[in-house]
């Protein structure tokens, strides 16, 4: 006999989610709890894995281009390599490579943009940063010294309406006397690489050979400091400290954390809250089960009488509802997974059909002119779990209710 009612919970829950109640009304709210839970999961899939496709973003683009650790001289450095072999006895150093950095402004054809200026040595360059790996036109090894040849981002080579082979003038931020009087200082370059990392840095950054960028700085010959490349980006604050104290007062440094590091924690709290706020559209949906359960009990209580008088335990009554409120569960979840795993993964697509048919750009105020998407598995089956667990435990309350009927009563009023 325990051998057939193991069996008939899942027979009659099945049976009683694939009938038409009499009620319709029933009918609906059932139904609305699967898509509510559908929606719910395909929604929270979604949101987190454009939530990780920022994170790495800002991981292997911005970081990518950003320092992660640099140190600078408080005088000129005569020897970068030299300062690069005091610092190579630490195994969290990846690459280290020289820079000379200065801000000024570019003009082409009056255009005119503000723009990072970093002098760099293209070779050392690639092992520290991903600019080589994402040349849109030409090559990072056209930096020859002495050419006053520069490299643009594809944003402010677009700004400034230049292309290669054009001569752009940099204009800095220091004047000089002359017998016309007080001039800014001018330099012309010609253009002959342009980057595209698809980030903000492409609107901000223009690479030059260092030993150009010296001679406009006046320091012929020398470098600021040399950047460092980390295998482990989190440790450069750390890494950073023990520096200072290693080099002494003649060397200070910096890490990425100060320039970007409000940025990382930002997107790791958002992720966060928007994974507890829209897991409320599960529990919306779990709230829904209850409710179509309770009113599919208070319907069927003339059923749960017959089959109490025919023999079932109380446990078996529990057991049926609690399978037919499973399903409902499982399938909205099941269903919500794959239309979340496929919009995760055509996002971004998405986006760009939005911009392209509304000629319009949802993303230029962002650190990323795009929308990136990751999906990730292990989120995946987070959310299934979770959702599973609160879709079972919704069902937990009506079939205790159904359990609780008795046949006497119920078959009163039938």
């Amino acid at each position: 006999m325990r051998c057939m009612f193991r069996p008939l919970s899942f027979y009659v829950g099945l049976r009683y989610t694939g009938a038409r109640a009499r009620n319709s009304f029933i009918s609906v709210i059932t139904l609305i709890s699967a898509l509510g839970l559908m929606l719910g999961v395909a929604v929270l899939i979604t949101v987190l894995s454009v939530m990780n496709g920022f994170d790495r973003e800002l991981q292997t683009r911005i970081l990518g281009m950003v320092t992660h650790l640099s140190v600078h001289g408080r005088e000129p450095v005569q020897d970068w390599q030299a300062l690069a072999n005091r610092l190579d006895h630490h195994d969290q150093i990846e690459a280290a490579a020289p820079f000379v950095q200065l801000e000024g402004m570019l003009t082409h054809r009056g255009n005119v943009a503000g723009a990072l200026i970093n002098g760099i040595e293209p070779e050392a360059e690639r092992k520290v940063s991903i600019v080589g790996d994402f040349m849109h036109q030409g090559e990072l090894e056209s930096l020859a010294p002495g050419e006053f040849d520069v490299v643009l981002g594809y944003g402010l080579a677009r700004r400034l309406g230049a292309e290669l082979g054009d001569k752009i003038t940099l204009v800095l931020p220091e004047a000089t006397i002359s017998p016309a009087g007080v001039m800014p200082r001018f330099k012309r370059f010609t253009v002959t690489g342009i980057f595209r990392v698809r980030a903000e840095v492409d609107s901000l950054y223009a690479y030059v050979n260092m030993a150009d960028a010296a001679k406009l700085a006046r320091q012929a010959g020398t470098v600021q400091g040399v950047r460092l490349k980390l295998n482990d980006l989190f440790s450069a604050s750390n890494l950073g400290w023990k520096l200072q104290q290693e080099l002494g007062p003649n060397y200070y440094t910096s890490d990425w954390t100060r320039s970007h590091g409000n940025l990382f924690q930002a997107i790791k709290m958002e992720k966060t809250m928007m994974t507890l706020l829209l897991s409320f559209i599960v529990a919306v949906a779990a709230f829904n089960i209850i409710s179509s359960q309770v009113m599919l009990v208070t319907e069927k209580r003339g059923n749960i009488a017959v089959l109490r008088t025919l023999g079932a335990s109380p446990g078996t009554i529990m057991r049926i509802f609690m399978v037919q409120g499973t399903l409902i569960g499982v399938a909205g979840t099941l269903l919500g997974t794959v239309l979340g795993v496929l919009l995760a993964t055509n996002v971004s697509n998405i986006a760009e059909w939005v911009e392209r048919t509304f000629n319009t750009r949802l993303f230029d105020a962002y650190f990323v002119n795009y929308l990136p998407s990751e999906l990730q598995w292990s989120d995946v089956g987070t959310i299934v779990g979770i959702a599973l667990f609160i879709s079972f435990s919704a069902t937990l309350y009506p079939s205790w209710r159904a359990s609780r009927v008795q046949p006497a009563e119920a078959l009163r009023y039938e």
